[in-house]
């Protein structure tokens, strides 16, 4: 992760609430600007790398949305790393971020990458999985490099001969004369891609791509805490690049099954456990569900409906520490639905023998609209 802590919106100069067409021309104009082949300023690197680290962030749905809600602290718990740490010509920027060239137009010429492509893959886990943590495999289609010629795309014993089509150039020049004067155009040669060579005897196997395509199993380890929709970064699992072997990463984002029993608020989790109307009033000992299992709880008699307690440290564990959140335990109070003439005769004594003292907590007197608002919470 980068050292900067400045924020995101601030380094390219956009309001919290932009558009992706808003940042996306941000980052262009700033690019051209700082871009150390155009600008001579004494600190253009390492702005060029700030403005490209938050144009990753906030052109990705995702990680715009974890930033917003956590900073930066949520994209290092996430395992978000800068991707662009290298760049060449501003030319190559623009084709690594938009595919298109300095002047907007689409990537045209297919030149061999130093690295390989990135993979996006999406895995789905119980709630207890992402308590403890959890390896998953998972199945995804990647381009590996062709064992057969080596990853070099052409067939063993043969190599690279220089381009006819361009004489080695690259490039293909056009001259024209009108009443004006004479104009020259240049544009990429379509036979060789701008290399000015071409394989002599193009593999059979991966067809002078020095990869091929296939199904592998790439096992996750997803770590304890983690939450629904961050994503697990598997360092050099991706594509293997074009006519090479440096290959890319796999970004798994992890989709967090919910768990009927709870809801999850950051470390903390929330749950309800059910008492009949006299453990309530004569207090009992009750099974709470917890991840990892379940826990007694000792009710006091006269608990209220709505009384909450608190289990210190018996939450989800914090991405990251040997943090655990808490346990937010809800007591709900079940009353009689239906009463037989016994029942309700027995009932109905006890209210004529009780009085209202009876029903008069240690806490009354915090009063009726404080204790409303602590039953909300």
């Amino acid at each position: 992760m980068a050292t900067t802590a400045r924020d995101y919106y601030d380094v390219l100069g956009v309001p919290r609430d932009a558009a992706e067409a808003d940042i996306k021309k941000a980052f262009r104009a700033l690019a051209r600007e700082l871009h150390p082949d155009v600008s001579e300023a004494p600190d253009a690197e390492h702005r060029f790398r700030e403005v490209a680290e938050a144009y990753e962030v906030l052109s990705d749905p995702e990680r715009r949305a974890t930033y917003d809600r956590f900073g930066h602290a949520g994209l290092r718990r996430g395992g978000f790393e800068p991707s662009f740490a290298d760049f060449g010509s501003i030319a190559d920027v623009f084709a690594a971020f938009f595919g298109e060239d300095l002047f907007g137009a689409a990537g045209g010429s297919r030149r061999p990458s130093s690295r390989g492509g990135d993979l996006s893959a999406t895995v789905e886990i119980d709630l207890e999985d992402a308590f403890t943590g959890v390896s998953v495999d998972v199945p995804i289609d990647v381009a590996e490099p062709c064992e057969h010629c080596d990853a070099t795309g052409a067939e063993p014993g043969t190599g690279m001969v220089t381009c006819t089509t361009c004489n080695g150039s690259g490039m293909l020049r056009r001259i024209s004369r009108n009443v004006f004067g004479e104009f020259v155009s240049q544009r990429t040669c379509p036979h060789c891609g701008g290399e000015g060579r071409v394989l002599e005897d193009p593999c059979g196997d991966c067809r002078g791509e020095g990869r091929v395509v296939s199904r592998q199993m790439v096992e996750v380890d997803v770590p304890a805490g983690i939450h629904d929709g961050q994503r697990v970064r598997i360092r050099g699992s991706g594509h293997a690049a074009f006519r090479g072997r440096d290959r890319g990463d796999v970004y798994v984002t992890v989709r967090v099954r919910p768990d009927p029993r709870f809801v999850r608020d950051g470390d903390d989790l929330h749950t309800s456990v059910r008492l009949t109307m006299t453990d309530a009033a004569l207090g009992t000992n009750a099974r709470v569900p917890a991840l990892g299992g379940d826990l007694d709880l000792q009710v006091p008699a006269g608990v209220q409906p709505g009384d909450v307690r608190v289990l210190p440290g018996k939450g989800m564990t914090s991405l990251g520490s040997a943090r655990r959140g808490d346990l937010y335990v809800r007591l709900d109070v079940a009353v009689p639905a239906r009463l037989t003439d016994e029942q309700r005769r027995l009932l109905e004594e006890f209210d004529r023998v009780t009085d209202g003292d009876a029903y008069v907590r240690d806490d009354e007197d915090e009063g009726f609209f404080r204790r409303l608002k602590s039953a909300l919470r």
